[in-house]
């Protein structure tokens, strides 16, 4: 009974320790094609903690909203992402430094109880962001490489 309670108490400990990504920055982006002005909201993840926790644990995510990694420096294109404790299918765009998105990947959730299991979904190509939004968000909206995000207003017609 006192094993199950020490175990109970660090198991605690350890779910504390992780980042809570419910306080990250809110805001207004849109995305942008020669056709369109998208708006979406986005929490914006610049730590390694806010990147590392990411959108794990979240069962839902709103259509329209998803979660910008920004990384200070650009990350190569083997540099990828996975869904390790990530409950919701989603897409990914990775982006230069000005947002263009240079590459979109689908990743479905990791069943298994061990990271090391679970597939890396790798950039493919250099970059600076990287945006998730639900699966099949940027086909639905006909957005594709070449488009990009904007944090700007004034860009979002």
């Amino acid at each position: 009974m006192v094993v199950l309670a020490l175990m109970a108490l660090l198991f605690s400990g350890c779910l504390a320790a992780l980042p809570d990504n419910k306080s990250l920055p809110v805001q207004q982006a849109c995305l942008i094609s020669a056709e369109q002005a998208v708006p979406i909201t986005v929490e914006i993840a610049k730590s390694s903690d806010e990147r590392s926790r990411g959108l794990m644990e979240r069962e839902i995510l709103a259509e329209d909203a998803g979660m910008l990694f920004v990384y200070s420096g650009e990350r190569r294109a083997d540099h990828g992402f996975w869904m390790y404790r990530t409950l919701i299918p989603l897409d990914i765009a990775y982006m230069d430094r000005r947002g263009v998105i240079r590459a979109i990947r689908q990743m479905t959730p990791c069943p298994s109880s061990q990271g090391r299991d679970c597939p890396t979904y790798r950039a493919g190509v250099p970059f600076y962001l990287a945006l998730e939004m639900n699966l099949g968000y940027f086909e639905s909206r006909g957005i594709e490489v070449g488009d990009r995000l904007s944090l700007e207003p004034s860009d979002c017609r």
